[in-house]
């Protein structure tokens, strides 16, 4: 949250902080990650996880089309891409794909929610808090785009893991989303990646 906030306020770039902040996240959370009570044959995991990362990608662009009707949220869509288009693609693509997003579900899919799951809550309750604490952790970035993506995206990755009790499934589907949303940005965001 202090990172988003710290990005929203204009201190540093998203690029220059996150990766380092959910790299050592990530790190922490091998290093205290419960096993796995069952998970579903990593082959499947990750055909599933990656057909519902591109289903994902195909709603988010749906979704932005109509959404970007509303000034704020163009506005923001704009922002976000226009920053991204500071960085190299290249470089944006291996610090989202190799570091942010892995870490990302490290510990949130992994270390938090199968934390949760041993407590009363249970799995599927473990996947909803995971989610509330992943859209709280994104709402300091003031971005309605990023908000909205932890929002879906969120329950997305929470329901793979839920179903396939592992990573896999929630990895595909979220390197998958997040290098085609670089690569081929939605609506206002086309303008400032050219």
């Amino acid at each position: 949250m202090v990172a988003w906030w710290r990005i929203s306020s204009g201190r540093v770039t998203v690029w220059k902080l996150m990766p380092f902040v959910l790299g050592a996240m990530g790190v922490a959370a091998l290093l205290l990650m419960p096993a796995p009570e069952r998970t579903t044959g990593v082959g499947k995991a990750i055909v599933v996880g990656l057909t519902s990362g591109f289903a994902l990608f195909i709603g988010t662009r749906v979704f932005v089309a109509i959404a970007s009707h509303w000034g704020p949220f163009a506005r923001h869509v704009e922002e976000a891409y226009r920053e991204a288009a500071d960085e190299p693609i290249r470089a944006a693509l291996v610090l989202s794909l190799l570091v942010s997003v892995p870490a990302e579900e490290i510990f949130y899919r992994g270390l938090v929610q199968r934390t949760l799951a041993g407590t009363a809550l249970e799995a599927g309750g473990s996947a909803v808090a995971v989610l509330l604490l992943y859209v709280l952790g994104n709402v300091p970035s003031r971005s309605l785009p990023i908000v909205a993506g932890a929002v879906v995206g969120g329950a997305v990755w929470g329901a793979l893991a839920w179903w396939s009790g592992g990573l896999a499934a929630p990895l595909a589907s979220h390197i998958l989303w997040t290098g085609l949303m670089l690569v081929l940005p939605p609506g206002a965001g086309r303008g400032a990646r050219a």
